[in-house]
């Protein structure tokens, strides 16, 4: 997994338009990038309302969001706008980001295991440099959350 002080990759995943989204397109912005398993799940959309509650003060310190997971464009723009979500979805289909970012990891569920998303939110400075990691993510209280880590 990427750590504090680290550089996040140029590349972030695809909008709902299909268009690469890299990290120089927020050139400035210090960044909230949370990695998320599944649209429309329970926890998934726990967390992402909370978000969105809470984004004009997520905003009003600066961050931009971005939410990141393997879905499709379309089921994101499904899920953003069945829940009125303000920030932007992107989509890593191929697993490459949440690989990148060191997310994409050995899961177990029911005696099962199976490669999947681990729940992370990477906080960044303007430079886009790691500044804090969230790994235990609080679904229904992410926005306090983050809001705590980030002014500590």
């Amino acid at each position: 997994m990427l750590s504090i002080g680290d550089k996040i990759p140029e590349t972030l995943g695809t909008d709902r338009n299909g268009n690469t989204i890299k990290a120089s397109d927020f050139t400035g912005s210090p960044l909230v990038i949370y990695f998320y398993p599944k649209d429309n799940t329970p926890g998934c959309t726990a967390e992402a309302c909370s978000l969105r509650d809470s984004y004009a003060d997520i905003k009003a310190l600066g961050y931009t969001i971005i939410g990141i997971s393997k879905d499709s464009p379309t089921s994101h723009v499904k899920f953003a706008d069945k829940h009125t979500l303000p920030f932007l979805l992107l989509s890593d289909e191929s697993t490459e980001v949440n690989q990148a970012f060191g997310v994409w990891q050995k899961k177990k569920m029911a005696g099962r295991e199976y490669m999947g998303t681990v729940r992370t939110t990477f906080i960044t400075d303007a430079s886009h440099t790691i500044t804090k990691i969230i790994t235990k993510v609080d679904t229904k209280n992410a926005a306090a959350q983050l809001m705590k880590t980030v002014t500590e």
